[in-house]
């Protein structure tokens, strides 16, 4: 298994693992780490520096975002020889579309939003090494499957300075009823939607970045461990 995480670099810590008392080292019983493909920036990567644990207002005139509540936990792991430990105080950047498709703060052929702030932030893992994000279900464009962006990047001025980028991705049964909502459903004009298994990016380990969704009153609630074998930083 080391030798598997030797040979990436980063793993995937798949909701097995639990956490043990006293120095918050995690213990890898029923626990797999499973090698997973760090997946494309994508051309809409701001870096906003805003941090804020609710991303759907709009900094910038104090607007809220329609769309189906998302609570988003990511908890952080560094993997080494002893185990997987919480990582404390790596930054966390998550980016999205709204309900139309839409980026915040870029210009694209089909929208220009520069100097919006929508649907980005981000967050600093704390002594359990988690971030909990305030969102909305994304909504779609051509092209792509539904996907949140994230980033993780720790401060060179305490650690060897290292960065990973990937996607998280939704259940397309569950991505068709939120999609009935009228916040996503009034999408004009609106094309068949990109499914998982037709995304080009999915299909290099999109599989192993589908995120856990619990379906709340309000919404859902999504979860996902990431780990990390620091030895090999950027």
């Amino acid at each position: 298994m080391l030798a598997l995480l030797g040979a990436t670099g980063i793993t995937m810590l798949n909701g097995h693992s639990s956490a043990s008392s006293g120095d918050g080292e995690v213990t890898r019983k029923m626990f797999s780490c499973i090698a997973t493909p760090q997946q494309t920036e994508g051309p809409y990567f701001v870096d906003e520096h805003l941090r804020r644990a609710d991303i759907r207002s709009d900094p910038s005139d104090g607007s809220i975002k329609e769309g189906l509540p998302l609570t988003l936990d990511i908890r952080v792991f560094s993997v080494g020889k002893t185990g997987c430990k919480p990582l404390v105080g790596a930054v966390v950047d998550i980016w999205h579309c709204d309900a139309q498709g839409i980026y915040s703060d870029v210009m694209d052929s089909h929208f220009n939003t520069v100097g919006k702030k929508f649907l980005r932030g981000y967050q600093i893992t704390d002594t359990n090494g988690g971030v909990r994000f305030t969102t909305i279900y994304p909504g779609w464009y051509p092209g792509r499957t539904v996907h949140i962006h994230f980033k993780i990047r720790t401060d060179p001025k305490t650690m060897q300075a290292y960065e990973f980028t990937s996607q998280f991705y939704f259940d397309d049964l569950i991505t068709d009823r939120v999609h009935e909502q009228p916040a996503y459903a009034r999408k004009n004009p609106r094309p068949s939607r990109t499914r998982n298994e037709d995304d080009s990016i999915y299909l290099r380990g999109g599989n192993q970045l589908m995120l856990k969704l619990a379906q709340v009153d309000q919404g859902y609630t999504g979860s996902f461990d990431v780990g990390l074998e620091m030895g090999y930083a950027k």
